[in-house]
């Protein structure tokens, strides 16, 4: 059996920790929860080095590991001697706190928890003599569903109940198993958000809790972080992460999500300090993509993304490569494609973008056969959860998923649509916009997100029940002006006005056909909408209502080509027709009957 100490052994002399070593040497009855010989030599060693010092005691009376820590602190490695998940790991955790006092703290408890110790036993240690002694066990769930904790203590070191002690491992451990096979496939990853402040008044990390619930996880702490200048190494630096550990630990936190881009080398340091798989934002939107892509071109995109946000990001992967259950951030392409080496992804993303060109294409060719006719296209656009789903389904009935969360559908969705005077158009809903939307993935989308600069008028649909829906009207106006539609012609179209206390209103004519106010969950103003987009969209285009005689058809075909036809109707004179055509097309259109 290994004899070595581990942890902190900075300025430890060789008979200090000969002495440390020593402790392997003890061994106790089965029916003892800890011996007078190790708490004594534990207090003595403690009051030498002043740091705390934590032993590892098997079921059998063993001990199995020694680790040594800082005066408030120890590391305690995850150590299993049970192989069943749904038990308690067979180990019981015997630590020290050098101030004395012998109170589990709260990072004792999350360790307990997370850990799933058969026992996590703190004793206050001062000068060298032990004063008092706790030993905490799992409790029941209570009705958060989070595992409560039995405390026991305080107790006299050397009169220890330790019959009643070890019962309660195994009845704690009854309890355990009972309670895990019940909850075990459904519990949720447990996630603490991190995020530095910015001027912007926006709350990026309320934000990014609503992200983390889409992609399943739970969110048990949130740590904002005051603006300041970025650690290449960790991000927030040397000491903050090792309080996010403490954190972490009190928690039970399997997941840390950050809310801005981490580098391989940030990733990697974190992972080692936090003990626990670590994300950034881009990897979490990546990630809800993956899981709500429906259609062959939407999941070749996110692939795309995917493969090459983490090509530069290999070294980054240690805790997430080592989970074989997988989690949030490892789904899309796979695990097994993000141990492939570069050659390999880069081939991958060769043939994804090779393959998604054809797809593109065909897209194209359906799109060019909808519009052939002249229809005009009229695109939704808007921040993700804006209600875009909600009004595509109020007004052309499409049955499209429309939920209360961020990006709850993802693959674009047309329909057709008659407009009050008769005027057919295609309604087209694309993929919501978002803070901080990955580079990556936008290139990816291009293809599909381009599609918004064709269009010939953009109802913008705004969140007006957020408090911050001024702040994503500009992210959306950024992504269109990226995408060439900045000059396209638009409604402002403010949803959700039933979310409010008085149902604003248009204060002129001018700004009623600018800004829209409506509620697509009860249909208010809905007409008034389909109007305004109508009258925008005929604006500079000249209305006819003629009668072409059939020896000039080609007039016909030339209308339906360059304009949008409202009605045909064939009479003994000729056909009749109602169309909106481009000022520049009607004057070509007259030349045609004066030839």
């Amino acid at each position: 059996m290994s004899n070595k100490v581990n942890g902190n052994m900075n300025g430890l002399r060789s008979t200090t920790i000969e002495q440390l070593r020593s402790l392997y040497d003890i061994r106790m009855g089965q029916k003892e929860f800890a011996s007078e010989e190790l708490i004594s030599l534990m207090a003595e060693l403690t009051g030498i080095i002043n740091r705390e010092i934590a032993v590892y005691i098997s079921r059998d009376g063993r001990i199995v590991d020694v680790s040594i820590g800082s005066d408030k602190k120890v590391d305690m490695p995850n150590i299993r001697l049970v192989r069943n998940e749904d038990r308690l790991c067979g180990v019981r955790c015997l630590h020290t706190h050098p101030n004395g006092d012998g109170r589990p703290s709260g990072v004792d408890i999350g360790t307990l928890r997370s850990m799933q110790l058969d026992s996590m036993a703190s004793l206050g240690v001062l000068n060298g003599k032990p004063t008092q002694l706790y030993a905490a066990f799992i409790g029941d769930k209570n009705d958060e569903g989070n595992r409560e904790a039995l405390v026991y203590g305080p107790m006299r070191p050397f009169k220890l109940p330790h019959h009643a002690l070890i019962n309660e491992i195994f009845i704690s451990d009854d309890r355990f198993r009972s309670v895990t096979k019940a909850v075990h496939e459904n519990e949720k990853e447990r996630a603490i958000l991190v995020g530095m402040n910015d001027d912007s008044g926006y709350d990026t990390l309320a934000e990014l809790a609503e992200l983390a619930k889409t992609a399943g996880a739970e969110v048990v702490g949130t740590v904002p972080i005051k603006k300041r200048s970025i650690d290449n190494a960790t991000y927030v630096g040397s000491g903050k992460a090792e309080e996010l550990s403490l954190m972490g630990s009190e928690l039970e936190a399997d997941l840390f999500i950050f809310d801005d881009e981490l580098s391989a080398i940030q990733q990697r340091n974190l992972e080692e300090t936090l003990g626990a798989s670590v994300i950034d934002r881009t990897t979490l939107i990546l990630d809800i993509f993956a899981a709500r892509a429906q259609s062959r071109e939407g999941k070749l995109q996110v692939e795309l993304a995917q493969l090459k946000y983490r090509l530069p990001r290999l070294l980054g992967q240690g805790q997430i490569l080592s989970r074989l259950g997988g989690g949030i951030g490892t789904r899309g392409p796979g695990e097994k494609k993000l141990e492939i080496d570069r050659r390999r992804i880069r081939r991958r993303v060769y043939e994804l973008e090779e393959e998604l060109a054809g797809v593109t294409k065909q897209r194209e060719l359906r799109s060019e056969g909808r519009r052939g006719g002249g229809t005009p296209l009229i695109a939704l656009v808007g921040y993700t959860n804006a209600g875009k789903s909600t009004l595509l389904n109020a007004l052309t009935n499409a049955g499209v998923l429309a939920e209360d969360k961020l990006f709850a559908t993802l693959d674009p969705v047309v329909r057709g649509i008659k407009l009050p005077s008769g005027t057919e158009a295609i309604l087209s809903d694309t993929v919501g916009f978002i803070n901080k939307l990955p580079h990556d993935l936008v290139n990816a989308f291009r293809s599909t997100l381009e599609e918004v600069s064709k269009a010939d008028v953009i109802l913008h649909i705004i969140d007006i029940s957020s408090d911050y829906h001024e702040a994503q009207m500009r992210v959306v106006e950024d992504v269109l002006a990226d995408l060439g539609a900045g000059d396209t012609p638009r409604i402002n179209v403010f949803n959700k006005c039933d979310l409010l206390g008085e149902y604003p209103h248009a204060t002129s004519d001018t700004d009623a056909r600018q800004r829209m106010f409506i509620s697509a969950k009860n249909g208010r103003g809905l007409e008034e909408l389909l109007d305004a987009a109508e009258t925008l969209l005929n604006s500079g285009r000249h209305e006819i209502d003629i009668v072409i005689p059939y020896s000039k058809y080609e007039a016909v075909s030339f209308i339906y080509k360059v304009g949008t036809v409202v009605s045909e109707e064939h009479t003994d004179e000729g056909t009749h027709i109602r169309a909106y055509i481009d000022d520049s097309d009607y004057g070509q259109l007259k030349k045609m009957f004066q030839e």
